[in-house]
């Protein structure tokens, strides 16, 4: 990868965003450095505030990114826009450091870009470590999608078109898709996108920023492109997103929170008052699953009628905190 070359523009910028992951931001680095040989490239990494010493590596190991450190964790939209601010490359790669290159991803996504220039944002395939593949490219968030995923309906029926269509693992992954929009490990970006629809909306610190940029993207002419060619390991994995097996932990109840405020923040935006019949398609289920678990004379099942019951105080939370959705909390959340 040839990099700093003054007075010409680069083919691509990589942009990362590095928080607590120092082993993995190293092996990400590398693979992005292998992949890019013989590109004019430059690598742009947001350290949000790490304390495991990642900054200090990326400084001390590659020389040559371009590292910005923040003393606050910025979340993943609005640290990507500070590594958009100093983007100079005719296409952007946002990339997670848990999100590793199979060999020619990269040559093929920026092929793909430069034969359709009407795609605005592209991802492809992401397995994990096992090579399984993980949901990547998704239909828009809906009630009705919505309520399919927190049932585990779209999980039992993952061929359904009716139940599975937010994560289309109802589709042949093998086939290339113009689709709604794509997990943000792996997003290539087209400059001029940008410039057009704006950056990632700073109201969300995490959760469905990459979905409003798309749903952004393609009610301006842009397209959304699966590509099956273009394949990363992405170690985030195919986590549970089912409300029968979902945890609570201090740290998946904050986790649970931020993605209940990102919810009620992206609907009050993009469908109004289709907030609030959010609000009362989850307050539904979570009230069902208490009052199933709670008759029940099994301890586990007991237990599982307090989960619900933090659910269902979670997302009273959100809904205060966020005003309906109307204003994002204080950041960092």
């Amino acid at each position: 990868m040839r990099t700093g070359l003054t007075g010409t523009q680069p083919d691509l910028s990589v942009l990362i965003i590095s928080f607590n992951t120092l082993a993995l931001t190293r092996e990400c680095l590398s693979s992005v450095y292998a992949e890019s040989a013989g590109l004019l490239a430059e690598v742009i990494v947001v350290d949000n505030a790490s304390r495991d010493g990642s900054a200090d590596m990326i400084a001390a190991e590659f020389p040559d990114v371009v590292l910005v450190r923040s003393n606050v964790n910025l979340g993943f939209g609005n640290a990507n826009n500070v590594a958009m601010e100093r983007a100079h490359g005719r296409y952007w790669l946002l990339l997670n450091t848990d999100a590793f290159f199979h060999a020619g991803s990269l040559r093929r996504a920026l092929d793909h870009m430069e034969q359709n220039p009407r795609c605005g944002v592209g991802g492809g395939m992401q397995v994990g470590r096992d090579g399984v593949p993980q949901p990547a490219s998704h239909a828009f968030h809906s009630v009705w999608n919505d309520a399919a995923v927190l049932t585990g309906l779209a999980h039992k029926f993952p061929r359904s078109p009716w139940f599975a269509r937010l994560d289309r693992t109802h589709a042949d992954l093998s086939v290339p898709a113009e689709v709604d929009w794509l997990t943000g490990a792996f997003l290539i970006v087209r400059p001029q996108t940008v410039a057009e629809i704006g950056m990632f909306h700073r109201d969300f610190f995490l959760y469905y920023e990459e979905v409003d940029l798309c749903r952004r993207a393609k009610a301006a002419g842009w397209q959304v492109c699966y590509w099956p060619d273009v394949v990363v390991t992405h170690l985030g994995g195919e986590s549970s997103r089912t409300v029968k097996t979902e945890e609570f932990s201090a740290v998946s109840a904050q986790v649970t929170l931020w993605r209940m405020r990102s919810t009620f923040l992206y609907y009050r935006k993009h469908h109004g008052d289709g907030a609030l019949i959010q609000r009362w398609m989850e307050t539904a289920l979570y009230t069902a699953g208490v009052w199933r678990n709670r008759l029940s004379r099994s301890a586990a099942r007991k237990l599982r009628a307090g989960e619900f019951q933090k659910l269902l105080r979670l997302l009273r939370q959100a809904w205060v905190e966020t005003d309906g959705g109307r204003v994002s909390p204080s950041q960092p959340w």
